[in-house]
């Protein structure tokens, strides 16, 4: 028995001093009093009395109101009525733009419908940042802008890949946060008494589809005696697939953790390819999330020989995951190569 395996693939103190010796000479005369007072009077702005209170010079304006400035007066807020209608306008182009999307057929009409919705989201972005907003809007205006950005970048980012594997972007749009941040930022301002009358396309919530263990995706003519065993030992769903040439004699489907055996193998050499990934999408015969694409190097041979006594025949195990002594190796196979 050969066994077969694959590498599965990550100032102010002067001016009290000065008062202070004023006071202390008043007793040596009216001169000295009158001199002191002089200096006293030559103080600019203010001077304290002799019972410690204050007093401002006559004869002109104080400095309290030679130094005061006119209050400010604040800028008049935007009318929410003129508001309301700039928040129209930016928004009704993106707002088409994303009705197209949500009737789109998905591949290259959704395709392209996302790629528009994503520059006209952008286009709103840049018209919000330089609206003039109600004082009470401006936070949300802000919100609006930024999510309005994400939502331009995930709509792009969910455009679906060519060939198999690719995960529809209604789904890709559902975990997204660029939408859910519209929302929240829609709320916000609808709570305030502004509708963005903006709809965003419909998604869809990702799928687990799987086959039960061993059933055959596709099963060509076989009448041989040779017997097949698959191992899955690793974390995902396969599909194995044995081709003669450019034709497809079948492919089998096993689950994770598990073993499946195909019987009456005609004889011949079979190129070995195996898929794995989650989310079995029937119709494109491949699975749409996590996919990877390999095959075996070495070909696998099935031989049926009558001896004396009877009959000798080929059975073969395939080991999809790494194991101690295993003796094949694999290579990866561009998606569009893999047989369907």
């Amino acid at each position: 028995m050969v066994r077969y395996t694959s590498a599965h693939t990550t100032g102010g103190t002067a001016a009290g001093a000065g008062w202070t010796a004023a006071r202390r000479r008043r007793r040596t005369g009216r001169a000295t009093a009158l001199g002191a007072a002089a200096l006293a009077l030559a103080l600019p702005l203010t001077a304290c009395s002799a019972g410690g209170g204050s007093y401002a010079p006559t004869g002109g304006s104080s400095s309290s109101a030679a130094g005061s400035a006119p209050s400010p007066t604040p800028s008049p807020t935007a009318d929410p009525a003129t508001y309301r209608h700039a928040l129209t306008d930016a928004l009704r182009p993106l707002d088409g733009a994303l009705r197209t999307v949500d009737g789109a057929r998905e591949g290259g009409p959704l395709d392209k419908a996302l790629n528009t919705a994503a520059g006209k989201a952008e286009t709103a972005a840049d018209a919000l940042e330089t609206v003039a907003a109600p004082d009470n809007a401006l936070s949300g205006t802000s919100q609006l802008a930024t999510a309005l950005r994400a939502l331009g970048q995930d709509l792009r980012s969910a455009r679906g890949g060519a060939g198999r594997c690719a995960t529809s972007p209604r789904v890709e749009l559902d975990t997204a946060h660029g939408p859910q941040s519209v929302k929240e930022a829609a709320r916000a301002l609808k709570a305030l008494g502004y509708d963005t009358a903006l709809r965003l396309p419909r998604t869809e919530r990702a799928q687990h589809r799987r086959l039960a263990n061993g059933t055959f995706v596709r099963d060509g003519s076989r009448g041989g005696l040779g017997r097949l065993t698959v191992n899955n030992g690793t974390s995902s769903d396969a599909v194995v697939t044995l081709t003669r040439g450019s034709r497809t004699a079948f492919s089998l489907y096993v689950r994770k953790g598990a073993k499946a055996t195909v019987r009456s193998v005609n004889s011949g050499a079979y190129t070995v390819y195996f898929t794995t990934g989650e989310d079995w999408n029937g119709g494109k015969r491949s699975f749409t999330r996590g996919c990877s694409f390999e095959k075996f190097d070495d070909k696998a041979n099935f031989r049926t020989v009558r001896v004396s006594g009877g009959t000798q025949y080929t059975v073969l195990t395939f080991t999809l995951n790494k194991v101690f002594g295993g003796n094949a190796s694999t290579s990866t196979v561009p998606p569009g190569e893999f047989p369907s």
